[in-house]
């Protein structure tokens, strides 16, 4: 049967448009539009210097209480011995000795441990050459914001329990705490993320001529990276080269015969009917496509030497981009990466070192990339997670773990973050800590009564926390409270959260 000009278009129309990987958000006749007519529009770069924000999320609820821990006696704010007590009888406490140790100037110069993980690591007797993380903390390139969470409003233990006071929907949920998480926004569904609102807001203005979208996941469709004009990149991790992430499919490489008759053909298509809003929009999101397509064939591999892993790997795919933004007319950029594996309601003692190693060793190769690459100043990675844990062990012995908590310890790396020490909002018992008391059943706890679980009510929200990212990228004052709506109920905000300039 002799094929229609529809059935054409819908085959080679859908491999090309395929091969950008917009899948996501390419049902948004709207978004289609803005992004050509920007692209359109614009004749020249704007935008101040080259700045990216590297996400990176625990995904599964990390325990947080094994990742920062107080190695300190001081009585007034929580210490080792009330981790240890709270831990140990069931097995899932660290050592103090395996700790590695670093100081808080914000909190009485006191000492803190991190993970044993996140240092050297030795295999078969040989110590690996990068040091992971915690050495980034005493250079100055690693800060840490204890106890974030999402919230509507701060919240006190005393308000958490009564109805009168709104508390973020379904808590302890993994797909909705997740949700409040990408979006920051807790009272209501939502269905944007607030990556993508930033891109929405900013793209315009900063990579007029770019020819990938601001946004890249490397971790498949994310509600973060989605906004209401904002087409997110998704590609493959680097065991994927750059030259192949955007090839188009149904074409073949060199395409030669009927291959290039094929796509011949379907470019002179594209250029028919274009008084048509949907068909000019798909037609030039294409041709932005082919055009990435064509930067990418050559580029440069990049220096340091990254983790075969997962998150090794997506790292490193995006340092590759990184490396490309000149070609491909980028000034600003985010992405999205990952790290599943940390809902750890048993084996978590052995699962927490095979996860902190992974990503420990593929943020510090990360970090001495950009270090290389002269843009270490310009580009900061963070953490998020759905939750934290129950400092209260779920099991004992060799299938000790945790069950779902509330608020959670978050690491920022990068050349301009204000490092060596923690930031955020302090709890609200006066004494000047932003760490959490270990006491189940105290005043961070969610629970009182007969079996409290050890479930912090967070002291720093989501939205704090993220809106100093959005801040430093360059989002403007007045777009602030269009990304993060809920920011209002939290005063005083930058002043709290000044780990970036």
């Amino acid at each position: 049967m002799k094929e229609t000009r529809r059935d054409f278009l819908k085959k080679s129309g859908g491999c090309a448009l395929g091969m950008v990987a917009l899948a996501t958000q390419m049902n948004h006749l709207g978004a289609m539009s803005a992004m050509a007519q920007r692209a359109i529009d614009s004749e020249s770069v704007g935008g101040d210097s080259y700045k990216a924000l590297v996400l990176l999320f625990w995904s599964g609820g990390n325990d947080g209480n094994n990742l920062v821990i107080p190695n300190h006696s001081d009585a007034t704010v929580s210490n080792y011995a009330a981790y240890s007590a709270a831990r140990n009888t069931q097995g899932l406490a660290i050592p103090q000795a395996q700790l590695l140790p670093i100081t808080v100037p914000r909190i009485s110069n006191l000492t803190y441990g991190l993970h044993p993980s996140l240092g050297p690591q030795t295999i078969n007797g040989t110590t690996i050459v990068n040091n992971g993380i915690h050495e980034l903390y005493g250079l100055g390139k690693l800060a840490i914001v204890p106890n974030v969470g999402n919230l509507v409003r701060p919240l006190t233990k005393a308000q958490y329990q009564s109805s009168a006071f709104q508390k973020p929907y379904q808590l302890f949920s993994h797909s909705d705490q997740v949700n409040q998480a990408q979006t920051s926004i807790s009272n209501t569904q939502a269905f944007t993320g607030w990556g993508g609102k930033i891109a929405d807001r900013m793209n315009s203005a900063n990579n007029p001529t770019g020819l990938i979208p601001m946004i890249t996941s490397i971790a498949g469709s994310q509600l973060f990276t989605a906004g209401q004009t904002t087409l997110p990149l998704a590609i493959s991790d680097s065991n994927t080269s750059l030259a192949n992430v955007l090839n188009p499919a149904g074409f073949g490489t060199n395409p030669t015969g009927s291959t290039l008759a094929r796509l011949n053909a379907f470019n002179a298509l594209r250029q028919q009917d274009l008084s048509s809003n949907y068909i000019a929009a798909a037609s030039h999101v294409t041709d932005l496509a082919m055009q990435a397509n064509s930067a990418l064939q050559t580029s440069q591999e990049v220096t340091v030497t990254f983790p075969t892993t997962s998150i090794g790997r997506q790292f490193k795919q995006v340092a590759r981009l990184i490396k490309k933004r000149m070609d491909l007319n980028v000034n600003r950029q985010v992405f999205y990466v990952q790290i599943g594996g940390f809902d750890t309601h048993t084996s978590q003692l052995t699962g927490q070192v095979n996860l902190f190693t992974q990503y420990s060793q593929a943020m510090r190769a990360f970090y001495d990339e950009m270090a290389v690459q002269g843009v270490s100043n310009d580009v900061t990675t963070f953490t998020l997670s759905d939750f934290g844990r129950t400092l209260n062990p779920a099991g004992s012995g060799a299938t000790v773990g945790s069950d779902h908590a509330w608020g959670n310890h978050m690491f920022v790396m990068g050349g301009s973050v204000q490092g060596g020490d923690f930031y955020g909002s302090l709890r609200p018992d006066g004494t000047g800590s932003y760490f959490p008391t270990h006491v189940q059943g105290g005043s961070d706890d969610t629970d009182s009564g007969s079996a409290p679980r050890g479930r912090w009510i967070p002291t720093t929200s989501v939205d704090q926390y993220a809106s100093t990212f959005a801040r430093w990228f360059g989002l403007s004052p007045g777009d602030q409270a269009a990304v993060f709506p809920n920011l209002i109920n939290f005063p005083g905000t930058f002043s709290q959260l000044n780990f970036l300039p």
